[in-house]
């Protein structure tokens, strides 16, 4: 069975749904929680695949604030180097752009929090994962920082008008999602009520940003479980398993 490391940098952003289809893809997954001391491994040789998950943690924290990260941006980079199939969201999505050459900030535009649409571009419809996606699918955002600038060499797969860096290839398997696609009704709402800042950014009572969030949960599945497949694929194709159905 081919192997997923799975970085889950705090306990707030666990791989939840994402987890749930990737094991049914079937992939083992070798969850590593930083917050509850558990450690990383060195390298990627006994791993297929790498997941990195978000958190409260910043990309812009010095390593003496975020000791964790230090471990993780060494797999991250590891993961580029090789080409290893990966998906990073959220905060792992901006460490990925940092190692690779890409550069974050504080968004300038403030927080972009609650169910929203990401548009794919061009060179989305080229890629294996990607491009069956619809035009426009839903998914959840949650972060303060922004990607303001792509490793060189990243293909944009994905933009929408507040921040135009939301998903991104290195290489040919290494994959960057600025948003959430994991997240369930639990995770929403803990979110939303241990993040008044980001809440109040969108001008939205901490209802209704639940609420809206909470009714794309259904059509985010139907786009992002597919999805969460095709990756699968991937780590599956470099253990040398067969593709499901395959």
């Amino acid at each position: 069975m081919a192997r997923l490391l799975v970085v889950v940098p705090f306990h707030t952003d666990p791989p939840a749904r994402l987890g749930e289809w990737l094991r049914e893809a079937g992939l083992e997954l070798d969850e590593r929680r930083l917050s509850a001391g558990e450690p990383l491994p060195e390298d990627l040789s006994g791993h297929d695949g790498l997941v990195v998950l978000g958190g409260p943690q910043s990309s812009l924290d010095a390593e003496d604030v975020a000791p964790e990260l230090v471990g993780v941006r060494r797999l991250l980079a590891q993961a580029v180097a090789a080409d290893v199939p990966t998906l990073a969201v959220g905060l792992g999505a901006q460490l990925l752009a940092q190692v690779g050459g890409g550069s974050t900030r504080v968004g300038v535009d403030g927080p972009e929090v609650g169910a929203t649409l990401v548009a794919k571009r061009d060179a989305a419809d080229a890629d294996r994962v990607f491009g069956p996606l619809p035009l426009s699918p839903d998914v959840v955002q949650w972060h303060h920082d922004e990607i303001d600038r792509l490793p060189s060499g990243a293909t944009l797969l994905a933009s929408n008008p507040a921040y135009p860096n939301q998903a991104f290839r290195v290489g040919q398997h290494v994959y960057g999602l600025q948003f959430h696609l994991e997240t369930d009704e639990s995770l929403i709402r803990a979110w939303a009520h241990s993040d008044a800042v980001g809440v109040a950014s969108t001008g939205l009572d901490v209802a209704t940003v639940c609420a809206r969030a909470v009714a794309v949960l259904p059509d985010l599945a139907e786009a992002w479980a597919p999805f969460a497949a095709r990756f699968a694929d991937l780590v599956r194709a470099r253990a040398g398993a067969p593709a499901v159905g395959g």
